[in-house]
């Protein structure tokens, strides 16, 4: 998918997230889930909501925002 924008196919809060490539998309996912684990260790619990969390976290990076909490 090199060469066109990436636009994950999903329904979210989020609507103008998107990626060069599918590799940067891959690439933002490892990063959330590095930087989740992370935010994990804090409660030290498991986060059920982790699928939101890392969706902010993305959208937040690419917006230059800061992580969510």
């Amino acid at each position: 998918m090199t060469g066109r924008p990436y636009r994950p196919s999903m329904t979210s809060d989020v609507d103008d997230t998107t990626f060069p490539s599918s590799t940067e998309f891959a690439g933002a996912l490892r990063c959330a889930e590095a930087d989740h684990g992370d935010h994990e260790k804090r409660p030290g619990q498991r986060d059920a909501d982790w699928p939101n969390w890392n969706a902010e976290y993305i959208a937040n990076k690419q917006a230059s925002e800061p992580p969510p909490l």
